[in-house]
């Protein structure tokens, strides 16, 4: 979630930092909620305090080297070359998309569709009210479809120009 979330190289420090503050504020842990979202929201503050205060460094850079091959790899399990290639390209333009969002809407997409996680708990995460996860995310994906229209428009473009 780090890397997801802007950390770049600097994840694995990021999450040795929350977990450090997890573990000290465990006592404050109310039993009845859920950990993961917790813990994950511990996570979040952690990257946005690093990215706050690291000026040198542009928050899309982080991004482009978060949605890398790793989580990439596991989108597509084609076995046919064609639809591998056509589905890697797709998935390319989806991440190149998701990297140019602003951050709160990059934040919203990754917690739903690349971590998983619930309406809820991307709530608890991000420390918004459940309203604001719905329209954030709405309109997120609003700006991913008009972005990936004009990606396709601009390859056809280039096919036919080609051809």
């Amino acid at each position: 979630m780090a890397v997801l979330f802007g950390a770049g190289d600097d994840a694995d420090d990021v999450v040795q930092e929350a977990f450090v503050k997890a573990y000290r504020a465990l006592g404050r842990f109310r039993g009845d909620a859920s950990f993961r979202p917790w813990l994950l929201r511990i996570v979040a503050n952690e990257v946005h305090n690093l990215v706050r205060s690291s000026r040198r460094r542009d928050v899309r850079e982080h991004v482009s080297v978060c949605l890398s091959v790793d989580v990439a790899a596991r989108w597509a399990e084609e076995v046919d070359p064609v639809s591998r290639t056509l589905s890697t390209e797709r998935r390319e333009a989806l991440l190149a998309a998701v990297g140019r969002l602003g951050e709160n809407y990059r934040a919203v997409v990754c917690c739903r569709y690349l971590l998983g996680l619930g309406e809820a708990e991307t709530a608890v995460v991000l420390g918004w009210p459940r309203g604001t996860v719905k329209s954030r995310l709405s309109r997120a994906l609003k700006r991913l479809s008009t972005d990936l229209a004009v990606h396709r428009l601009r390859t056809e473009e280039v096919g036919h120009a080609r051809g």
